[in-house]
């Protein structure tokens, strides 16, 4: 049984090395997630224990889908810093491991992360992916809108340059008008 469960800094620690697997794979796998292949496992696992003192400070969250023991995909949301931004944040690293796909697993890891930004008072979510990659599929099935493209934005793990897509999602008690687009609160007299 799959359970998705949100981590502290010191439990990201703990589970460094089996995410660098899940980091190493996905990369080896293609897929355009900040790092070029070959991608070592040391380096991979020290990326993400330098991501413990941000989840700690409250900066970034960080979510495992556990199968068992083992880490079958993970979803983060980096939270905005900026007094005019607190109302958004964006959806980081969403992996599942290859033989975990197709399962309901990334839709799953979406809705956890979705669902605990709207229960702190995001309003809006966004994030990008490789234009053209399977994950545009699942985000859009998911309700996330594409908002644009932008030309050889970043490189895919050979480090040929692509273009990327992004996506965005009203959440929360903003909700949505017609048009998908987050409508002010209304103010009452």
């Amino acid at each position: 049984m799959t359970e998705i469960v949100p981590v502290s800094g010191p439990e990201l620690v703990t589970y460094a090395d089996e995410l660098a697997a899940l980091l190493v794979e996905t990369v080896e796998g293609g897929a355009s997630v900040g790092f070029l292949a070959p991608l070592d496992r040391d380096a991979a696992a020290a990326w993400w224990r330098g991501r413990a003192e941000a989840v700690d400070a409250g900066h970034q969250r960080v979510w495992l889908a556990r199968d068992g023991e083992r880490v079958a995909g993970t979803i983060g949301l980096n939270l905005a810093p900026l007094p005019n931004a607190r109302h958004r944040a964006e959806v980081t690293k969403v992996m599942v491991r290859p033989s975990m796909r197709g399962r309901g697993l990334g839709r799953a890891l979406l809705a956890a992360a979705e669902q605990a930004a709207a229960g702190t008072g995001l309003t809006l979510l966004v994030l990008d992916t490789e234009t053209g990659s399977p994950a545009e599929r699942l985000y859009r099935s998911a309700g996330w809108m594409e908002c644009g493209s932008i030309p050889d934005y970043a490189g895919d793990p050979a480090g040929v340059l692509k273009p990327t897509t992004f996506y965005y999602k009203v959440i929360g008690a903003a909700g949505a008008g017609t048009d998908g687009r987050a409508t002010s609160p209304s103010t009452s007299p």
